[in-house]
């Protein structure tokens, strides 16, 4: 017989925030702060032992952000498992992008073959601005170019 999982308000609370979501990352403390208003009552700690939890699971991949001293949670549930594909994020917005492994396929060999270095797919980040942040930053610069082109 097949355990059932046992649904909490602030477990379904966290999966729908996560849902809600699917781009971005989030540390414990904002999705703590982000289903406050949920009517999920919810500590430090519970959030914490779902976040495990729905890792294990695979509905969640857990990051370790390298700039912030943060562990960061990401929804997988719409692309499978996360760890079988690098990632782009843009470092103005957050957004996260889930890439085919084929587009880095060359870099990745090269890396291997020159270096040694076998690429960790589900651990790899690409760090850019995204189309729409860019898009934002042309505009502010000509705004204050006072170029209407």
């Amino acid at each position: 017989m097949a355990k059932s999982e046992y649904k909490t308000r602030p477990r379904n609370a966290i999966i729908k925030y996560l849902q809600d979501h699917p781009d971005t990352r989030f540390t414990a403390r904002d999705i703590l702060e982000g289903i406050g208003g949920a009517g999920a009552e919810a500590d430090r700690s519970t959030i914490y032992r779902n976040l495990e939890r729905l890792c294990q699971e695979g509905v969640l991949v857990k990051y370790k952000e390298t700039d912030v001293n943060a562990t960061c949670y990401q929804y997988s549930g719409e692309h499978g498992s996360c760890h079988d594909h690098m990632h782009g994020q843009c470092a103005e917005c957050g957004r996260i992008f889930h890439l085919e492994n084929g587009i880095l396929a060359d870099a990745a060999e090269k890396m291997e073959s020159e270096y040694g270095l076998a690429i960790d797919y589900g651990k790899t980040v690409i760090i850019g601005l995204c189309r729409d942040c860019r898009k934002k930053a042309e505009k502010k610069i000509r705004k204050r170019s006072g170029s209407t082109s």
